[in-house]
């Protein structure tokens, strides 16, 4: 059994802009899993760079209120919210409240930095 606690992760800056915090990825589990999760945090009407990802995504949002732009839709998030963001989709979340936004990512299968592309 692996238990990942808050506490002990130290975020890390997103090449699209975000703090990170990687809960579960198969490198730091004993359990083989094939996806990812990971905790966001976007400050205050700060929005992520557009890029792509070759997995599928999972958002789900914990706190604050968003825009997920997919392809050429954009629709607004907020707390309790989710979101399924296709394979290869071109992708962006901005920050729409007051406070920070957080939320979290299922990557499936697990995220790997060759599998994204910045597209701005």
């Amino acid at each position: 059994m692996t238990i990942i606690r808050n506490s002990e992760i130290e975020p890390i800056q997103g090449n699209e802009g975000t703090s990170i915090k990687q809960f579960f990825h198969p490198h730091n589990t004993l359990e083989r899993i094939g996806y990812s999760l990971a905790q966001f945090t976007l400050e205050p009407e700060k929005k992520s760079k557009l890029h792509k990802m070759k997995s599928s995504e999972i958002y789900y949002i914990l706190e604050g209120k968003a825009n997920l732009r997919i392809n050429d839709n954009t629709m607004e998030l907020e707390k309790d919210d989710s979101a399924y963001v296709p394979p290869n989709a071109k992708q962006s979340i901005e920050n729409i409240g007051d406070g920070n936004l957080r939320f979290l990512c299922i990557v499936e299968p697990a995220w790997k930095a060759e599998d994204e592309i910045i597209l701005e």
